[in-house]
């Protein structure tokens, strides 16, 4: 048996994941997201909208990719790709309050490089956010 030590250095006591991004299942959540602002890059079109005062606080984010995207296997990996740059970009320049829905585009999110999706979701926040 290991003997479990605690982290040493400069972030020891930071968490893994500062804010945890909640997920939008219902439909209507998603619907009331794509009446909010909007900004499309090559790679992903963020639909996005400031929730009410008597809504909960956080960041929600849904993902959705419809069928033009491809089969099930080329839908799966968009979405997949979105869930990990959603992971990585909204903590950072996402804001409290707000509700984010990642599009998937055709024949490019699945496809695309990684770093360059991770440059649309900041570039449609930034205008999303002005």
């Amino acid at each position: 048996m290991t003997d479990l030590k605690p982290p040493v250095g400069p972030d020891a006591g930071t968490p893994a994941v500062s804010v945890c991004l909640q997920v939008l299942t219902l439909r209507a959540d998603f619907l009331r997201a794509s009446h909010g602002r909007r900004y499309a890059t090559p790679g992903i079109h963020l639909q996005a909208r400031k929730r009410a005062e008597g809504e909960p606080q956080g960041i929600r984010v849904g993902y959705t990719c419809s069928k033009k995207v491809g089969n099930a296997v080329a839908r799966n990996r968009a979405k997949r790709r979105l869930r990990e740059v959603a992971r990585l970009v909204l903590p950072e320049y996402g804001r409290d309050g707000w509700d984010y829905v990642l599009v998937g585009r055709k024949d490019v999110t699945a496809t695309l490089p990684f770093d360059t999706l991770v440059t649309d979701l900041k570039r449609a926040l930034r205008k999303v956010h002005p």
